[in-house]
């Protein structure tokens, strides 16, 4: 992963006014930063699913609320996320993550106690209220660190997304057989969420005390560092003034400005792209299996098919967002993504049981839609500011967009007693998606 060297001068970016200092650390470890946090954000989702049978027999949860469970996540990404840059803004990128990052480790360590559902989703949303903010913030921690290299720091921390669903779907039963129960099966991934909350609480220190000693004399509360008041200002930060200063993504003051990308055709566009291709991914997790078994599959085979498509997800989080960010224009990539899942959905319609493992293949490369929106939150602002104000808009808006999926999927299929209409429903919302995401990847920023 690549950056300017270190210790070196502030870059064009902060020139063109983003309130934000990115030296002072090696940038491997800025990478494991963002890896370890990112491997957090879809383990109090992705470890409940395995453990739901067990978890409704212990405190005598019904279907319905359990279906509020894992409803529950979607809607609370967009409620929270909208509110995110927000919060950002105010606090500052890393004081903001470390409060996310105590919400996370809080809400997975005290869930796994849960007497109650009342106490159970009140703990489940402390928990996704934090991945929610952390969803949103990271992308304008890798504008700040990687502004030469969005597309590499997102294929890195989208991949490390894809091992924080593959992991707890996979290593919470057999953690919860070794010690006994499903709440030690929960409460283990506190530990990797504890892990990550450390390297932010430094920075965001480091960061406090830095800005102090570079306050001038008689500074009051909205004073920054010299580096950011110089980019601020317009002037050159010297090698001398930076080279002990520490990777800022964002300072708090009274006065960084509010980005209205809301005002933004493009914008919107990748509010809808997001929410489109998160809908199609959850419907996924959510019905695959089922569409699978009653097309004949074990349910074990059904199962693995789900798992292969996921497992694709992590080489393609890895290389899309490196090989998107290399393009002038992103659109061939939303036009080559939608006609993968394009494929998928037919043949799962027209004989979903005769190449299963084809069409989840075809399914899992067409959920290379979503570290495509990633990639796109920082290639369609020109600062941090705009990153944040770009995510906070599109991730919000898209997860309570995505929240209607897999609901609407399955309502269909009550409806109809089978998967054709549903399909058929999914094949159609291609359509706008693909017009809105040629709205987000075609050349130009939402904050110029």
């Amino acid at each position: 992963m690549s950056a300017a060297r270190w210790p070196r001068t502030a870059t064009p970016m902060a020139e063109r006014g983003a309130s934000v200092v990115r030296v002072g650390a090696p940038p491997l470890l800025l990478g494991a930063i963002l890896a370890l946090t990112a491997v957090n954000l879809r383990a109090a989702v992705t470890s409940v699913g395995p453990v739901l049978r067990e978890l409704q027999l212990d405190l005598g949860i019904s279907d319905t609320l359990a279906g509020v469970l894992t409803t529950l996540p979607l809607v609370s990404f967009g409620i929270i996320g909208l509110l995110a840059a927000r919060i950002g803004r105010r606090l500052g990128t890393e004081p903001t993550l470390v409060l996310a990052m105590l919400a996370i480790v809080a809400g997975l360590a005290i869930r796994a106690a849960a007497p109650t559902i009342g106490w159970l989703l009140v703990t489940t949303f402390i928990a996704l209220a934090g991945i929610a903010v952390a969803n949103v913030l990271v992308p304008v921690a890798v504008k700040a660190w990687f502004p030469d290299s969005v597309g590499r720091a997102t294929g890195l921390y989208s991949m490390a997304i894809s091992a924080g669903v593959a992991l707890p779907a996979g290593l919470t039963v057999p953690v919860a057989e070794a010690l006994g129960s499903w709440r030690f099966g929960l409460a283990v991934w506190a530990v990797p969420a504890l892990l990550a909350l450390g390297p932010w609480a430094v920075l965001a220190v480091i960061r406090r005390r830095d800005a102090r000693a570079s306050a001038p004399v008689g500074g009051g509360p909205d004073v920054v560092t010299g580096a950011v008041a110089a980019s601020a200002s317009g002037a050159t930060t010297s090698t001398s003034t930076t080279s002990t200063s520490t990777p800022s993504a964002s300072t708090p003051t009274a006065s960084t400005p509010v980005v209205p990308v809301h005002r933004r055709v493009k914008a919107w566009g990748l509010t809808v792209f997001f929410g489109l291709q998160s809908l199609e991914a959850y419907t996924a997790m959510g019905w695959l299996p089922a569409i699978l078994q009653d097309a004949g599959l074990s349910p074990t085979r059904a199962g693995v098919m789900l798992a292969i498509t996921m497992a694709i997800g992590a080489p393609i989080s890895l290389a899309l967002p490196m090989l998107a960010a290399r393009s002038f224009d992103q659109r061939p990539w939303v036009y080559a993504l939608a006609a993968a899942s394009l494929a998928a959905y037919v043949g799962l319609i027209v004989a979903p049981g005769a190449a299963p493992l084809l069409w989840a293949v075809l399914l899992g490369i067409g959920l290379g839609a979503f570290p495509l929106a990633l990639v796109l939150l920082g290639l369609r602002a020109s600062t941090a500011a705009g990153t944040g104000a770009l995510s906070s808009l599109a991730q919000g808006g898209g997860y309570l967009m995505a929240a209607l999926g897999p609901v609407t999927v399955g309502a269909l299929h009550d409806v109809t007693g089978e998967w054709t209409w549903p399909l058929v429903a999914l094949v159609v919302l291609l359509v706008p998606k693909v017009i809105a995401g040629s709205v987000a990847a075609s050349p130009g920023y939402v904050d110029d």
